[in-house]
């Protein structure tokens, strides 16, 4: 049986101006200022490509798997200090890869002042965790009673430090993401 989560009303206030604001924001920031800028509500609302509708659904969905899991962040800590990651499959390993490149390109927006690095950087780490999420499976539920029966925690750890570098990424654009949507 599927249970259809609804938002709160104050939940669902702070989805829509989060999106609202990122939009506006996000479309601002993800052209290089050097260029000439068009204005577009459809693209600049679309739910797909290189867009903050699209950057912040996939938040919301990297947030989900943890409560799909029912880990908490006290856990998620104790288990980075304590789990080793096994970077087995190849979507493991470029979603490692591409984490790991956060500081560099950190390093390139105070070099050269162009938001639009992180935001293409954001795109790309976007969606090559949805790759990743694709393949491998982070939680596996029993097909009959939907009840969680393995947690695969480098896999967690992978979702999580996304979601953290996501949401510094976020923060420096000035958009607030939400944890549910």
């Amino acid at each position: 049986m599927v249970f259809l989560q609804v938002l709160t009303p104050e939940e669902l206030s702070k989805a829509q101006r989060s999106v609202a604001f990122g939009c506006i924001k996000y479309a601002d920031l993800s052209h290089n200022r050097i260029n000439d800028y068009v204005f577009s509500f459809d693209k600049m609302l679309d739910d797909r490509g290189n867009t903050a509708a699209y950057l912040l659904y996939a938040f919301t969905r990297i947030r989900s798997i943890a409560r799909l899991a029912n880990i908490d962040e006290a856990t998620l800590r104790k288990a980075a200090e304590t789990s080793e990651v096994l970077l087995d499959h190849e979507k493991e390993w470029k979603l490692g890869k591409c984490i790991l490149r956060f500081p560099e390109i950190l390093q390139k927006i105070l070099d050269d002042l162009l938001l639009h690095t992180l935001c293409d950087y954001l795109y790309e780490l976007a969606t090559t965790f949805t790759e990743f999420y694709d393949s491998c499976y982070c939680v596996e539920k029993d097909r009959q009673t939907g009840e969680v029966v393995k947690v695969n925690m480098w896999r967690m750890l992978l979702c999580d430090a996304t979601a953290a570098i996501m949401a510094k990424g976020f923060d420096i654009l000035g958009i607030n993401p939400v944890d549910r949507m």
